[in-house]
């Protein structure tokens, strides 16, 4: 059989005020009690969100959800649509003694231009850079997300894949 108990404590009632204040918190002569009574609770979270697959595979690339992409030697829009989108692949710069050779990652409004990300290939002898990237970027309306090329030596190959909506709806493959 359960046994009730009346907690008397104002940093309880000051707590519950702030992390309920629709429910009013507290009322003058209201008690707060506990209970022995075992009540299981079910974590629903997941199902209730509208997905079942763990985090892992809810962001696998499929044939209808993966985007690749090449670039190199010019300025390319991948993405112009809103929501969270996974970049990943490896920038590639064979440099040589003709000047410096860039590419970057860049989001923009139109207006405004922000390089997220970048690789350089200074004016030396022969070598090859490589460098792998694997991030997640935010796009709202009006957003696109480029590669910026200075040289046709300087490749970015990689994929993308929507992850969620602009409003946080998981994009399951």
């Amino acid at each position: 059989m359960a046994e009730e108990f009346i907690i008397n404590s104002t940093a309880i009632e000051t707590k519950i005020n702030e992390l309920l204040p629709s429910q009013g918190g507290f009322q003058p002569g209201v008690d707060f009690s506990a209970s022995t009574m075992v009540i299981p609770i079910i974590d629903l979270t997941e199902t209730a969100s509208g997905s079942t697959l763990r985090q892992d595979l809810q962001t696998s690339m499929s044939l209808t959800t993966a985007t690749a992409y090449n670039v190199a030697g010019a300025t390319t829009t991948v993405i112009s649509t809103t929501g969270y989108f996974r970049i990943f692949g490896v920038d590639t710069i064979e440099t040589d003694s003709g000047g410096d050779r860039t590419i970057s990652h860049q989001i923009t409004d139109g207006t405004t231009t922000k390089t997220i990300r970048q690789t350089y290939g200074g004016d030396v002898s022969t070598e090859t850079i490589n460098s792998a990237y694997d991030y997640i970027i935010f796009l709202q309306s009006g957003d696109s997300f480029k590669i910026v090329s200075s040289n046709a030596a300087a490749h970015s190959v990689g994929s993308t894949r929507q992850i969620a909506t602009v409003n946080g709806l998981l994009v399951n493959p």
